[in-house]
């Protein structure tokens, strides 16, 4: 049994269930560029509302400072929400607490959805502030969180109306616990790691985590020219963390220690700079010409990462080998990418694969669909990696 409670675990039918969502879109000239965060939300709105509840949405947007502002309110977000519902109608409130709120909150019949006003035109949100999230508590019945995207913000709409309500994760926080946790709490061995980037200071508790988790450790990127370097390979002028040389090695040291395989670049694709169709050359890791950039990693060391694979059966990628957004230096990835989607679908490699970046290499590869879980949570997907309690999490974790 899970130690936390999905909406299986209640009956909502004319309950007003405050639903704690990711509605923070990317926008361009007022429109949404990127539909995903609504998509994967909708399964959840569709499911309570055809379980005649009285669905009541919460999110952020933005950034706004010091209150409310035109360019951050979610009004904007009406119309393509009703539209990703299927037609759906959702009410707006021009504020989340409230009269106003609590107006269109007291109106909702069994079955309709509201969306109120950005929690962060308040400034209680963000400093998880006891008096805002009983006003939040006021308009509802019912707790569920489907923003694991947010689940690693103190917050008072994550953190403590969670443990105001009877409290619940939506379907889309649930798959994401779900996937997580067959990656790392309970995965089938051997378990493999991915790790890219261009800063090991960015990843150290990452590494460091799955170092201790993990049967292999691939390190790609240019934070794997940092190990490089550490070790006294040459890397002409490729971008890397010279000063952390020392935290390379005791991380190769520990990961040899516990007998995880670490699994370093065997051969580089270098070039003079980093830019659109720039002349490239391959070459051997130690050959790399002083006056040269590694950029991607070589066919060689793809051959070698896809034959560990092949013995794996999880596998946690967070972060591209290579400068996968400026060709050619995309190829490892993809090639990385399409490789882990074949071993998905035909050896069943269970895949779970997060981070910006990474989401956006596995769509540029065409593969985003053909993994076991790809998680959009950005931040919260780090950290989770990094072995951190989410406070999204741990408020919905089963209370005695």
């Amino acid at each position: 049994m899970a130690d936390f409670r999905t909406i299986d675990d209640f009956e909502v039918a004319g309950k007003r269930v405050l639903l704690r969502a990711d509605l923070n879109v990317p926008m361009q000239a007022g429109r949404v560029s990127d539909t995903t965060r609504l998509d994967r939300l909708a399964p959840t709105i569709k499911e309570l509302v055809g379980k005649r509840a009285r669905v009541i949405l919460l999110s952020h947007f933005g950034r706004p400072k010091g209150g409310p502002d035109r360019a951050n309110s979610l009004s904007q977000l009406v119309r393509p929400l009703c539209h990703t519902l299927g037609g759906i109608a959702v009410r707006f409130a021009p504020d989340c607490i409230g009269p106003q709120a609590e107006t269109v909150a007291q109106a909702l019949g069994d079955g309709e959805v509201a969306l109120l006003e950005n929690l962060r035109f308040h400034a209680g949100e963000e400093a998880n502030d006891a008096a805002f999230a009983e006003a939040l508590a006021g308009l509802g019945e019912l707790y569920v969180n489907d923003a694991f995207s947010a689940a690693h913000r103190a917050h008072a709409s994550i953190d403590r109306l969670a443990r105001l309500l009877p409290a619940a994760a939506g379907r889309l926080m649930q798959a994401e616990l779900e996937a997580l946790g067959r990656a790392l709490e309970h995965p089938q061995r051997p378990l493999a790691a991915i790790v890219g980037g261009s800063k090991i200071s960015t990843k150290l508790e990452l590494l460091g985590n799955l170092v201790a988790r993990v049967d292999l450790l691939a390190i790609g990127g240019a934070m794997a020219n940092t190990f490089l370097a550490a070790q006294g390979v040459a890397i002409g002028r490729s971008l890397a963390e010279r000063d952390l040389a020392e935290t390379a090695r005791a991380i190769r040291e520990k990961a040899s220690a516990r007998g995880c395989t670490l699994i370093l670049p065997e051969d580089a694709v270098v070039a003079s700079e980093l830019k659109p169709g720039v002349a490239a050359a391959t070459v051997p890791i130690g050959e790399v010409p002083a006056d040269k950039m590694i950029l991607d990693i070589g066919p060689a060391s793809v051959r070698t990462l896809v034959q560990h694979l092949r013995t794996c059966r999880t596998l946690v990628w967070n972060g591209p080998v290579g400068a996968f957004e400026t060709p050619p230096f995309d190829a490892g990835t993809t090639e990385i990418a399409r490789a882990v989607a074949g071993l998905t679908q035909t050896a069943g490699l269970a895949s779970i694969a997060g981070g910006g970046d990474t989401v956006a290499a596995l769509v540029d590869a065409g593969v985003a669909d053909r993994l076991s879980y790809v998680s959009t949570a950005g931040g919260a997907f780090l950290e989770w990696l990094e072995g951190k309690e989410l406070p999204g999490v741990a408020a919905l974790k089963r209370r005695a």
